[in-house]
């Protein structure tokens, strides 16, 4: 939607472009907006094949060089933030600004379980035992408040992992995730960075946040009483740097 200066937006593990559906309208009042479910998430097909951010990027790349777009800035939440951070090491010539929300984007941040969850079969067997008090689980790790979670959001990601190679693609994403390779290539990004970050994120530690504007050279804003999702727990004041922060190419 919108016309002007591309921006792209990539949800994160297990979401789709619905969690940008507030944002998006503001940010097309000047840009050319596209927001997409990444490859085996939302309405996507899942079909086997590399997961990695890489391959992702690959992917993104492909889709807007369909839509005739040559440059664009990307904003990523989460493992989407990998994926933008993909992209931009792919093609740095092409990659305006990029904005990062509350990344997942260091090898350092797979802990024990999540490497051991990423072991063949253990996957599979964890997955058998997906429901809606999981999903309910792990979607209150991602909120400071927890009346964010919703009951409709609840049955809306388990429905998606309802839906023919959900669960495969899911752990074929998780499998995919090996940063260290990219995450030496962070700091030979040179276009204009924003990290926006919650300061009670439960999932991507602030700490991480720091460590990223270090090493993208870019702006950090921390967002209080906000945890994983600052688009949502931080909506006003988030969605307000984002924009100033992309109007920047309009100048």
């Amino acid at each position: 939607m919108g016309e002007g200066p591309a921006v792209v937006f990539l949800h994160g593990f297990g979401s789709s472009l619905d969690i940008w559906r507030h944002l998006l309208p503001e940010v097309a009042t000047d840009h050319r907006v596209l927001a997409l479910d990444l490859k085996g998430f939302g309405w996507t097909d899942r079909p086997r094949g590399d997961y990695s951010p890489a391959a992702q990027a690959q992917l993104v790349w492909a889709l807007l060089e369909e839509r005739g777009i040559d440059r664009a800035a990307l904003v990523g939440h989460s493992w989407g933030a990998a994926v933008a951070l993909a992209m931009a090491i792919a093609s740095p010539e092409r990659t305006t600004r990029i904005a990062i929300y509350s990344g997942w984007v260091y090898e350092e941040q797979l802990s024990f379980l999540f490497r051991w969850t990423r072991s063949y079969g253990v996957g599979e067997s964890l997955m058998a035992y997906y429901d809606e008090n999981w999903a309910r689980s792990q979607l209150a790790l991602g909120f400071h408040d927890s009346r964010h979670v919703t009951p409709d959001m609840v049955k809306t990601v388990r429905s998606r992992m309802s839906r023919p190679g959900a669960c495969a693609a899911a752990l074929a994403t998780l499998r995919g995730m090996h940063f260290v390779k990219q995450q030496c290539r962070y700091p030979t990004l040179k276009m204009p960075a924003l990290i926006l970050w919650g300061l009670q994120d439960a999932i991507s530690a602030p700490a991480v946040g720091q460590r990223l504007a270090a090493d993208l050279g870019g702006e950090l804003v921390m967002y209080p009483r906000c945890g994983h999702f600052p688009m949502l727990e931080a909506a006003e004041s988030s969605s307000a740097t984002l924009k100033r922060f992309l109007q920047m190419d309009l100048r």
